[in-house]
């Protein structure tokens, strides 16, 4: 067993040193399942998010599969997919990865002749995760040495990568951020099954689309004038935390420079979409800050399709943004309704960076 264990050490640093190559933290996600799978012998893996109050956030699915070519030959293929309906989730998950939260180690379940396993992912002293799959014996002493230190290793990588990501100031993500997250929506949108036939021929996303949102804090230069900048720096730190509040969990938020931020969300529509998005609204509206009282934000959003690039997405929501401040502040602006109403005029973007 211990030249077994040996043997395969190798191997294991080498994955570990590609690992720690990524500069992504949701490729590196995958990368952890791409080591761990075959290394427990196992096809299907699993990793679980959750946010500060334990709900389930983030699921990604690795599954491997052999396939035979026309020529007789098999190979692996791999395939990555993101779970977007967190409210169909097994039963059976939820229950064992509730019992490792309160319990902090590994633990498994019986799931028919099989074993369901995970084991907790942690950031600090938290669990802030689940790595989770599914075989028919149980993990033995040194399988579970090496789940250990690869998660370990994978734990304190991805808080490096994450501060890196991250403003100082507010704990939002940042433009780097958000320019790997245009990368990876866009990938979604791109792909062939992203779109399902309905009874009536008409194309349709299966599941939510995207909505990226240009948000501004109205008046902040005279805010600085004249509190100062440091009470301008608090107040952006008390609004970047009511956003974060009143967002879903599933939501992501950019400080993207200054008092300007960036909101990307999936919704089943526009008018879900716009309800999000007049809920932060309404709730900056009615706090009261300190020594400044009442302050108000201004929004412009726009869905993000496949066939426009994020460049001009993010422009078309930056321009909505501007008509918002242009008739009084304090609005939601939808590029897709200006567009309707005659506001605005349809513009093409041949640009191909996202910056």
């Amino acid at each position: 067993m211990a030249e077994a264990g040996n043997s395969r050490l190798p191997g294991l640093l080498g994955k570990l040193g590609k690992m720690t190559s990524i500069r992504d933290t949701e490729v590196l996600e995958q990368s952890l399942l791409r080591t761990l799978g075959p290394l427990l012998g196992v096809l299907d893996t699993s990793l679980y998010r959750t946010d500060e109050q334990q709900n389930m956030v983030r699921v990604i699915n690795y599954h491997r599969s052999k396939v035979i070519e026309a020529d007789g030959v098999a190979r692996m293929v791999e395939r990555v997919e993101e779970v977007s309906r967190l409210n169909d989730l097994p039963a059976e998950v939820i229950a064992l990865t509730d019992n490792v939260r309160l319990l902090g180690k590994p633990c498994t379940r019986k799931v028919g002749k099989e074993l369901l396993v995970a084991y907790p992912l942690f950031g600090g002293n938290d669990v802030c995760g689940y790595f989770v799959f599914q075989r028919d014996r149980e993990v033995q002493a040194a399988e579970d040495a090496t789940i250990r230190g690869v998660l370990e290793v994978f734990s304190n990588y991805y808080a490096l990568l994450d501060i890196s990501q991250r403003d100082r100031l507010t704990g939002l993500f940042n433009r780097q951020a958000l320019e790997g997250s245009f990368e990876r929506i866009w990938r979604v949108l791109g792909r062939p099954d992203h779109f399902a036939e309905r009874e009536d021929g008409r194309r349709t996303l299966p599941g939510e689309n995207y909505w990226l949102a240009v948000i501004d804090i109205d008046h902040f230069k005279s805010i600085n004038d004249r509190f100062g900048h440091m009470v301008g720096d608090e107040i952006l730190l008390l609004v970047s935390r009511l956003m974060t509040q009143t967002f879903r969990s599933s939501d992501l938020l950019y400080r993207y420079g200054g008092e300007e931020f960036v909101a990307i969300i999936a919704a089943d529509n526009a008018k879900i979409a716009r309800n999000v998005f007049e809920r932060v609204r309404l709730a900056i509206e009615a706090h009261v800050f300190p020594q400044i009282e009442r302050l108000t934000i201004s929004i412009g959003y726009c869905q993000a399709v496949q066939d426009v690039l994020p460049v001009e997405v993010l422009s078309r929501a930056d321009r909505s943004l501007y008509q918002a401040k242009q008739d009084g502040r304090n609005r939601t602006y939808s590029y897709h309704d200006l567009l309707a109403s005659g506001v605005f005029q349809e513009q093409v973007c041949a640009e191909a960076e996202f910056f």
